[in-house]
C-alpha cells in the first residue's frame, strides 16, 4: 500500500486553510474592524474621523453606561444563580423517580421560545394594566421602575432557561456511577447527605460548564431586554448590549457604539478566562 503520509504532511494547512479563512472572515474581520471604529467619530455618512482614545474615555463619564453595566452585572449574577440553581433542584428531585421526565416537560416547554418570542409572550402580562397586576390584586409598574424591571426581565429569563439547565443536570447525574452512591447508602448516608458529599462533587465538571455558559448569557442579554422595554423607561433597564445596539444604531454613533462593543467583548472574553483558569485551578 502506498504510503500517503508524507502527502498529508505536505498539504496539512491546505486542508485547515478553509475553515480557518470562514473564521477569519465572520469573526476576526469584523471584530478589527470594530476596534478600528472604536477610534474613529464616525456617523456612518461621512468618513470615520481619528478621535484616538476619546470614545473610550467617554465610557467613564457616561451615566447611562453606569446604569446599563449595573443592570449587566445583575444579569450576570441572577443567570448564575436562578436558572441554574433552580435548574439543579428540579433535576435532584425528579431523578430517579417514577414519571420523573414527565416532570420535567414543563419546564422544557418554555425553551423552544426564542429570547423575542419570550418577551412578547411575557409583555402583557408584566405591563402596568396587565394579567400580572390583576391575578396578584396589586398596582405595580414591573417594567417601569429601575432597577425591578430588571429582576423582573431576569425572572422571565430563569422561566426560559430552568428547562435546559434541568435537562442537562440530568444528564450529569445519569453519567455519575451507581456504585459510589450504592457505597454511600451502604454506610448510612441519605437526602442531603448523600447530595452533599457523593452526588455534588461528581457534579462539579458538568456544574463549571453550565454555570460557565450562563456566565457568557448573562453578559451579552439583549433580545429580551429590547422588546420589553427597549432599555427604558428613559435608559434605566439598559445593559451593556443593548448599549451598543443604541449608540450604534439608534443614534448612528458608530465610533462610541464600537467602543462599547470592545468593551462588552474584553469584559466577556477576560471573565471567561478567569472562571475557566479558576475551575482548572481547582481541579
Amino acid at each position: 500500500m502506498r504510503n500517503t503520509a508524507p502527502m498529508f504532511g505536505r498539504f496539512r494547512y491546505g486542508y485547515v486553510a478553509p475553515a480557518v479563512l470562514l473564521v477569519a472572515g465572520l469573526l476576526y474581520a469584523p471584530f478589527v474592524w470594530t476596534a478600528y471604529l472604536s477610534l474613529t467619530r464616525y456617523d456612518g455618512l461621512e468618513p470615520p474621523a481619528f478621535v484616538g482614545l476619546a470614545n473610550f474615555a467617554k465610557l467613564f463619564q457616561d451615566e447611562a453606561l453606569l446604569t446599563s453595566t449595573r443592570n449587566t452585572l445583575i444579569w450576570v449574577i441572577g443567570t448564575m444563580v436562578l436558572p441554574v440553581g433552580l435548574g439543579l433542584l428540579v433535576a435532584v428531585l425528579s431523578y430517579d423517580i417514577k414519571g420523573g421526565a414527565w416532570y420535567r416537560v414543563p419546564f422544557m416547554l418554555p425553551y423552544a421560545l426564542s429570547g423575542a418570542g419570550l418577551a412578547m409572550v411575557w409583555s402583557p402580562i408584566l405591563s402596568h394594566d396587565g394579567i400580572a397586576n390583576l391575578l396578584l390584586g396589586v398596582d405595580t409598574a414591573f417594567l417601569q421602575d429601575a432597577p425591578a424591571n430588571t429582576f423582573a426581565m431576569l425572572a422571565v429569563w430563569t422561566w426560559q432557561q430552568l428547562g435546559v439547565n434541568t435537562l442537562l443536570f440530568v444528564v450529569g447525574l445519569q453519567s455519575i456511577p451507581k456504585e459510589p452512591i450504592e457505597a454511600a447508602r451502604l454506610d448510612g448516608a441519605a437526602g442531603w447527605r448523600l447530595f452533599r458529599h457523593v452526588i455534588w462533587p461528581l457534579m462539579r465538571p458538568l456544574t463549571a460548564v453550565v454555570v460557565g455558559l450562563a456566565l457568557v448569557a448573562g453578559l451579552k442579554t439583549f433580545d429580551i431586554v429590547w422588546v420589553l422595554t427597549q432599555g427604558g423607561p428613559g435608559r434605566n433597564s439598559e445593559t451593556l448590549a443593548v448599549t451598543m445596539y443604541k449608540e450604534t444604531f439608534v443614534a448612528s454613533d458608530y465610533g462610541y457604539g464600537s467602543a462599547v462593543a470592545v468593551m462588552l467583548t474584553v469584559v466577556t472574553g477576560l471573565a471567561s478566562y478567569l472562571y475557566l483558569k479558576r475551575q482548572v485551578t481547582a481541579t
